[in-house]
């Protein structure tokens, strides 16, 4: 009975997993195909600026929300039943953050810091500071949301699916961590080649790797999203 009952939840977390990726590889074809005219729309300054960053915000979610968000109301789980909770908040957000710290050195030592703005390196941020109330606020709120909010929350999801999926009797090997710092590097194309690269490489997959143990550990999820959102797009 217990056996039969453990083959329908792998069944159900393999289905999970297959939905968030045919989801995500869905919507990654749509702006691959309309690349040029999405940029284009994101990138024109005749629209207004709340517009724009809606418009694009739509796809980053596609693309770092939409997958898990279907599947959590698939099987009718609440966001907050994956660490979005009080308890060990403090804990968690400080240990994230120390996570980042090395690749935070890295880009100090190899001078690739100039300035600190939470979401600089999307388009609008600039724009969207510049704005007067509430256009600001509205298009900030947007903007953590879509990349900061659920890119980071994203990874904790399909982390926990793997893991229980494919549960780790060794503490520190951690298929669901291994897995989602493999996956972001392939999608922001940091495979390290030169001495540099590799670095850098490792520096993010200790970011992703790292903070996916922290909630592991520590139960709670509020220190992978407070990162995403203060740093990982920032510098």
């Amino acid at each position: 009975m217990v056996k039969a009952e453990h083959t329908e939840q792998q069944k159900r977390l393999d289905s999970d997993l297959l939905l968030i990726l045919g989801i995500t590889l869905f919507v990654l074809g749509i702006f691959m195909t309309f690349n040029r005219q999405i940029v284009s729309v994101f990138t024109d300054p005749s629209l207004p600026v709340l517009i724009r960053v809606g418009f694009a915000a739509v796809f980053q979610f596609g693309l770092s929300g939409l997958g898990i968000t279907f599947v959590t109301l698939l099987r009718k789980e609440s966001f907050l039943s994956y660490g979005l909770q009080k308890k060990g908040l403090l804990v968690s957000v400080l240990l994230c953050i120390a996570c980042f710290a090395p690749y935070g050195f890295f880009l100090v030592l190899t001078h690739q810091v100039t300035s600190y703005v939470p979401f600089q390196s999307v388009i609008t941020t600039q724009e969207i500071l510049a704005s007067n109330f509430p256009i600001n606020f509205i298009g900030m709120l947007i903007t953590a949301t879509a990349w900061g909010f659920f890119e980071g929350f994203n990874y904790v999801v399909i982390s926990d699916k793997i893991n229980k999926r494919y549960p780790s009797t060794n503490k520190f090997l951690n298929w669901g961590a291994i897995s989602c710092a493999v996956i972001c590097i392939l999608i922001h194309g940091a495979v390290g080649v030169t001495l540099e690269g590799v670095i850098e490489m490792v520096t993010i997959l200790l970011i992703i790797y790292g903070m996916l143990l922290v909630k592991e550990k520590t139960g709670n999820a509020w220190g992978c999203v407070v990162l995403f959102i203060l740093f990982w797009n920032a510098f």
